[in-house]
């Protein structure tokens, strides 16, 4: 079965995080507060998002330990330069209310930026204690590659967008090989899964949902998380319950329906909110 928690080398993360994208204000909170109260202890956001400071008062209030929530934010693609990337981290640490994160992210690779820059910038950020970890956000293999090899820390993550539809096969192959973990942001496409008939054919077997039986999908893969998103207390609570049941190998392969039509209508779906 898979284990609630993801490790790497001495990194260890709740292989179910909550994602916060199009999350905000008191509706942002109130989902991050409700994730804690149900047991989450792994939440993502961003300085695109705009939630900072809203995730940042969730975790304020929560009874939970700031120590044992592992908190992820992302450096957004224009302060990829040295100088922003230090201004704008300290900007999201005072937002946040914390000393440090546990996760630093560069959000979207900046062509107009050398990798090396931003990687100096992040890893003194690390050395200062203001993030135990880092990694990157929407990088293909070979940009991964690149900004490892630009790093003196190791880079912990690739986070890009994995659900059935768009199983990056590449990516995760070279994850796999090297060691490294890949985070699956948008797990349900968006929605997408909800009404996919095979999803549902399966998860009757299991009395799961098509949405957990695509995050079962995709935490059952060797070294993924999934952090979908969620501000309901029914489906954030759903999304948690994916430990209890197991794919077989045929199924995993059934479900994997790579689709560029259906990603592209996931993106679509994603950038209009609906």
């Amino acid at each position: 079965m898979v284990s609630r928690v993801v490790s790497n080398g001495d990194v260890e993360v709740p292989t179910i995080g909550l994602g916060t994208w199009r999350l905000t204000g008191n509706r942002c909170r109130r989902a991050v507060e409700t994730a804690l109260d149900l047991g989450y202890r792994h939440v993502d956001t961003a300085q695109r998002y705009g939630n900072e400071r809203a995730v940042g008062l969730a975790l304020a209030a929560s009874d939970v330990p700031r120590e044992e929530v592992f908190l992820t934010t992302k450096v957004f693609g224009t302060n990829a330069g040295y100088d922003d990337v230090l201004d704008s981290t300290e900007e999201s640490l005072d937002r946040l209310g914390v000393d440090r994160v546990d996760l630093l992210l560069l959000h979207w690779p900046n062509p107009l930026v050398d990798v090396e820059e931003t990687m100096a910038a992040m890893n003194r950020l690390r050395e200062e204690g203001k993030a135990r970890h880092l990694g990157v956000s929407n990088f293909s293999r070979r940009q991964f590659a690149a900004a490892r090899a630009a790093s003196d820390a190791p880079l912990v993550t690739n986070q890009v967008q994995f659900h059935p539809y768009n199983p990056q096969r590449e990516l995760l192959r070279y994850c796999q090989d090297e060691g490294v973990l890949l985070t699956a942001y948008s797990p349900l496409a968006h929605g997408g899964v909800i009404h996919d008939d095979t999803l549902t054919e399966i998860g009757a077997r299991y009395g799961k949902t098509p949405a957990q039986v695509a995050l079962r999908w995709a935490i059952q893969h060797r070294n993924v998380l999934a952090i979908p998103k969620a501000s309901s207390r029914a489906h954030v609570a759903e999304n948690l319950d994916v430990f209890d049941f197991e794919l077989s190998r045929a199924e995993m392969e059934t479900v994997t329906n790579a689709s560029p039509f259906r990603t592209g209508l996931a993106w679509v779906r994603g950038r209009l909110g609906v």
